[in-house]
């Protein structure tokens, strides 16, 4: 059975880890595989402006599959198979989706640990349902974020606040993920989803094309130069001003209606 359920509305895509029997864990299957080609079909496919992220059952991802952690005792599998082997596996996942141009909703129905709460932070925009929590958990199996987290979760929290998650791999709750900026929104588990397609629904109602370049300015801009920055920014503005999309907006502001967009 595939790890990713793919659902199209429109110009939205619906992502679904779909193993709850191994609480969505991101290692020993085909997860990797499937993360990159779903982006690599998001990048060519133009008509998508908006992708949500979400699990089945009750828990989002437990991140790493800590009973296949076993096999890396064996002393055939040296320290730099092992390195290489996080090189060609899940470090894939955020090349992936951090090279991603269009929006990206996570949907967090359940608990988001470890490797699964840094899949989280992958994303542009996070909700939450009220069951979810979310833990930086590595140190509690002796290990290290192997997947980016010690890039990603600082920048959706603030570097005092990663360094505590991290150090103590104690969780918190949807609540605490809400006061410290970790999500945008926290709602009642039946209207995560719901919520979600809404807000993806105003996304994909703005010029695709544009919106991928927005995206790009924000990723851009985390360790940019601010004159770097308003280079690239002009250059795309350049770019946007001859877009289609551009001149009905703005034919549609002048005449006082909703604008018609490709």
């Amino acid at each position: 059975m595939p790890f990713l359920n793919i659902e199209r509305d429109g110009a939205i895509l619906t992502l679904t880890m779909n193993q709850p029997e191994t609480r969505n864990a991101l290692t020993g299957n085909t997860a990797v595989e499937e993360f990159v080609q779903v982006c690599d079909e998001i990048r060519r496919d133009a008509s998508v402006k908006a992708v949500i992220l979400t699990g089945a059952g009750p828990i989002f991802s437990s991140g790493g599959n800590v009973k296949d952690m076993r096999r890396f005792f064996d002393d055939a599998l040296t320290p730099d198979l092992i390195r290489e082997e996080y090189r060609q596996g899940i470090q894939r996942i955020p090349k992936a989706l951090c090279q991603l141009d269009v929006p990206v909703i996570c949907a967090v129905n359940g608990p988001a640990i470890g490797a699964g709460l840094d899949l989280a932070c992958m994303c542009d925009i996070r909700i939450a349902s009220e069951t979810a929590t979310f833990a930086e958990s590595f140190v509690r199996v002796g290990i290290v974020p192997g997947d980016g987290g010690a890039w990603l979760l600082p920048r959706a929290v603030g570097r005092a606040k990663a360094a505590e998650m991290a150090f103590t791999g104690e969780a918190i709750d949807a609540r605490e993920a809400l006061a410290c900026g970790l999500v945008s929104r926290v709602v009642p588990a039946a209207e995560l989803l719901p919520t979600a397609r809404a807000l993806a629904g105003k996304i994909a109602a703005n010029p695709g094309a544009v919106m991928r370049m927005t995206k790009r300015l924000l990723r851009e801009g985390e360790h940019a130069t601010l004159e770097s920055l308003l280079e690239l920014s002009a250059g795309y503005q350049a770019i946007a001003h001859k877009t289609a999309d551009h001149r009905e907006a703005v034919t549609a502001f002048i005449e006082k209606r909703a604008p018609r967009f490709q």
